[in-house]
């Protein structure tokens, strides 16, 4: 991995949470992602579960992790399985953990290869009454691919039929939502990369250059910082492009006079930061896009101050389009009548600010979080609000990312980011 080694007690803790939530007598099992085929021999490069990640730290293909507090069998509580590495793995594929680097990177004392699990499970069976089985619950997620996990799921129900089966996705959510501090440090690292990057094509875009050569500049910035890259597919948007709110095919000349919407960030260590900001192609701002640049940053700092311990998201979400109604009735966008004649279930700001304002990130760019429950101390949220204008050519939308504190406003991961027009113009210039 090119990430500094994490601490194995962010690990422990973690897996300490989960356990003090399972129900009395049962077992947690939580499995790695597959190496996913493109065609012929060729594979998309691994991406781990989170999960298995947040629990143990590992970082590798056909690792599972066992979790039984209350197994009769000390030596059976915590368990992990690794694919058994040899010499001729290490040549053609590189170095797998051992079951010694296995136990430094998470703290759990008994690892084995993964050929013994369904012996060991076996055992562990005659204990549980319980299985807590993972299965992806997030409020976003449209899976249509049969995961690994799913495949373990369907025969592990299969070949133990008479156990209760509970869901990990719960607490899951719960746990993963608020973070540890060094959890919270990963973060600032990815944020520091994307800085890096922002800096860098602030002194690199000019009239008439590509957006994907801008994509270009990013990577490399991101990747000489240790990242594996982007966090998640970058957008680069210039002109109209902006307006077409998931624009990933970078592939436009931006010209003299256009803005260019930027929704690009670093991941370090599977940990993920979400930016985005919006420049002028020349260097300058004309008064319109200023204008309309300066009400979506006083709608993100009046937004961002909202977000304290109790807040309930959706409460949040209403009071953010009021603000940006304020707004848009300013700069002319929308006029009295549109208000007072708005369909409540799509209110008039809607036309041009049309998804949401935070969202959860963490370890997934939308993370885990019971969006139904208030908001605690120590969880991450972006705040992203935008004004999309096709008719004038432009959309703006700006992002940090920002932690809940006990109290008064959040701390802003990305606080020495630019984001203020003039001096996104004095750093062009």
């Amino acid at each position: 991995m090119k990430y500094d080694k994490i601490d194995s007690k962010l690990f422990i803790k973690n897996r300490k949470n989960f356990a003090s939530a399972m129900k009395p007598n049962s077992l947690a099992i939580f499995n790695s992602n597959d190496i996913y085929p493109i065609s012929a021999d060729s594979t998309m490069p691994f991406e781990q579960h989170r999960d298995i990640f947040y629990l143990s730290g590992v970082d590798q293909e056909e690792s599972v992790l066992m979790l039984f507090p209350d197994c009769p069998n000390p030596d059976l509580r915590e368990v992990l399985f690794v694919r058994e590495t040899n010499d001729h793995i290490a040549v053609w594929e590189g170095e797998k953990l051992t079951k010694e680097a296995a136990f430094l990177t998470s703290g759990i004392k008994n690892v084995f290869w993964l050929q013994e699990l369904e012996k060991v499970l076996f055992e562990m069976t005659t204990y549980a009454a319980t299985f807590y089985i993972n299965t992806n619950e997030h409020y976003r997620a449209a899976v249509v691919t049969e995961t690994r996990e799913d495949r373990f799921t369907k025969w592990l129900l299969a070949k133990y039929p008479a156990h209760a089966v509970a869901k990990s996705s719960p607490i899951m959510h719960r746990l993963r939502s608020v973070k540890d501090q060094i959890e919270l440090d990963l973060m600032q690292h990815a944020c520091d990369i994307t800085e890096k990057g922002f800096r860098r094509i602030l002194n690199f875009v000019k009239p008439n250059v590509w957006e994907y050569e801008i994509e270009a500049e990013l990577l490399h910035e991101f990747v000489r910082n240790r990242s594996k890259g982007f966090a998640y597919t970058p957008i680069i948007a210039s002109g109209n492009n902006a307006n077409v709110l998931h624009y990933i095919e970078n592939n436009q000349q931006c010209k003299a006079g256009d803005l260019i919407l930027f929704d690009i960030a670093a991941e370090y260590a599977n940990y993920k930061s979400d930016l985005s900001r919006t420049i002028p192609v020349s260097g300058r701002f004309s008064d319109r896009q200023k204008a309309v640049y300066n009400a979506v940053n006083t709608v993100k700092k009046e937004a961002t101050n909202m977000l304290v311990p109790g807040t309930i998201w959706k409460e949040y979400h209403l009071e953010v389009g009021k603000i940006m109604t304020s707004e848009l009735l300013n700069l002319g966008l929308l006029d009295k009548a549109d208000v007072q004649n708005e369909d409540a279930n799509w209110p008039a700001y809607k036309k041009y600010f049309m998804h949401g304002t935070s969202h959860h990130i963490g370890l997934d760019t939308h993370d885990y979080g019971l969006l139904h429950e208030p908001m605690q101390a120590n969880m991450v949220f972006t705040v992203e609000p935008g004004i999309y204008i096709p008719k004038e050519g432009f959309g703006i939308r700006l992002e940090d990312d920002v932690v809940i504190q006990e109290k008064g406003t959040p701390f802003n991961l990305m606080q020495n980011i630019p984001i203020e027009a003039d001096e996104i113009e004095d750093l062009m210039n």
